[in-house]
């Protein structure tokens, strides 16, 4: 039987937010669930510590860095119509390599990488696509930051009623349904807006509706850890019925699932012991939860130290489906096949970050990273203090040294940052030229 993949990618979630993670509120029992009947990684990285720089990477398994709309932190809804900042079209991604092996590919969810024309993701190998195409969205009216509606299905404007997470989490369900009826393999894509804000809980209706068409959504409204809480656990009730599609359509065997977010979490996420969020190179802004089901072969119950980030599912799923990245397009990340069927095995590799927000740079050695914010250099070690409170630069200075200069010959292979790419904190809004 062909290998299925379901990448669920959740938004801004922190590392410790699950239960699985050692999170303090029963939110997530149908990921706790999977983690049981499958695989969670300790050391899982995002590849940046904001969103569309990771789907970059997600899309292309290279860091995103190779590409000029990655530049973005992140890319902004006043870029609509850009015909640069974007996925280029003719950039081979993990959905157009499998849809060129015969997969059934969908994404259902957010994009954020890139504004039609020139960019979608019917251009980048999708079959299907249902959701918004730009950062933050309202749940309800379905607005951008900016107060335009932001819901589209394959390329055409639609106006659906109900909660967006609901609207997601019913369209999935669906297209398993339809994959296990055709037999087809399948990429599902499942790329939620929750737990980003404005956060607002399927019961918050009114309150959205008191923001009127056109008024923009400010980062500063709302919320409570309460309310961020019941955002992530109605992911999981879909998320639990897409585990359920998967069991009714007599496919689970043979699907991989993988949940993830695609940085560190926000204002009210639990990274416990973390320090640090989005848009910090700290554990907490990059590192992020990893939990991996493969019934035909990951065993069930098992955790594994294996270093992974975001560009690593790409060279793993297209392993797993039996063909590779684009000869001219090689992929910067590692397939962790060999870890989902035996969790033991770990190998090791230098990771690599970069922003040009507080001009951050982190590289990850074994179990020594090394970090700079704007001036300031630090040494950890991640796996004895992952809270990253003890700079050990002044004890190692060798190491110190070693490591800096490993993130300078890694950094000289890639694309300079422009001197026109935006830094925006908060979506819409440009806090640093």
């Amino acid at each position: 039987m062909p290998t299925n993949f379901i990448f669920i990618l959740a938004d801004d979630l922190g590392y410790a937010d699950l239960g699985c993670y050692g999170g303090r509120a029963p939110v997530s029992p149908n990921i706790d669930r999977m983690a049981a009947e499958g695989l969670r990684f300790t050391r899982g990285y995002a590849n940046s510590a904001v969103c569309s720089p990771t789907r970059f990477a997600l899309a292309t398994g290279r860091y995103q860095y190779r590409i000029r709309g990655a530049a973005e932190e992140p890319i902004g809804s006043t870029m609509r119509g850009d015909k640069v900042i974007g996925l280029p079209p003719e950039h081979p991604t993990l959905a157009s390599r499998l849809a060129e092996a015969g997969y059934r590919t969908a994404l259902i969810g957010k994009w954020h990488l890139g504004f039609p024309p020139a960019f979608g993701p019917l251009a980048s190998g999708y079959h299907e696509h249902f959701g918004p195409l730009s950062g933050g969205v309202d749940y309800f009216t379905h607005q951008d930051s900016f107060g335009a509606h932001d819901l589209f299905e394959d390329g055409n404007e639609v106006h659906r009623d109900g909660y967006l997470t609901d609207l997601l989490s019913n369209r999935a369900v669906d297209f398993v349904q339809r994959s296990a009826r055709s037999r087809q393999p399948f990429l599902l894509s499942l790329h939620y807006t929750a737990p980003h804000w404005p956060w607002e809980t399927r019961d918050d209706g009114e309150l959205a509706k008191s923001f009127g068409k056109g008024r923009p959504i400010y980062h500063l409204d709302g919320g409570s850890i309460h309310a961020y809480r019941r955002m992530i656990h109605h992911m999981d009730e879909g998320i639990g019925r897409v585990l359920g599609a998967l069991d009714d359509g007599g496919i689970a065997r043979d699907t991989i699932v993988v949940f993830t977010s695609d940085n560190g979490g926000e204002r009210f996420s639990d990274n416990w012991p973390l320090v640090g969020g989005k848009m910090d190179l700290m554990e907490g802004g990059i590192r992020v939860p990893y939990v991996v089901r493969w019934p035909a072969r990951t065993p069930a119950g098992t955790v594994t130290e294996q270093p992974a980030i975001t560009m690593d599912w790409v060279p793993t799923f297209l392993e797993a489906a039996g063909t590779s990245a684009h000869p001219d397009y090689p992929s910067d990340g590692l397939s962790l096949v060999k870890t989902l069927g035996d969790p033991a095995t770990v190998t090791e590799r230098p990771l690599f970050w970069r922003m040009k927000h507080k001009e951050q740079r982190a590289m990850l050695a074994g179990r020594w990273k090394y970090l700079k914010i704007n001036e300031h250099e630090y040494l950890f070690d991640v796996v004895s203090d992952e809270r990253e409170r003890a700079n050990l630069a002044k004890r190692h200075p060798e190491r110190l040294s070693e490591m800096r200069a490993g993130w300078e010959t890694w950094d000289a292979t890639m694309p300079p940052i422009p001197d026109e790419a935006g830094v925006r904190l908060v979506y819409g809004r440009k806090d640093m030229p």
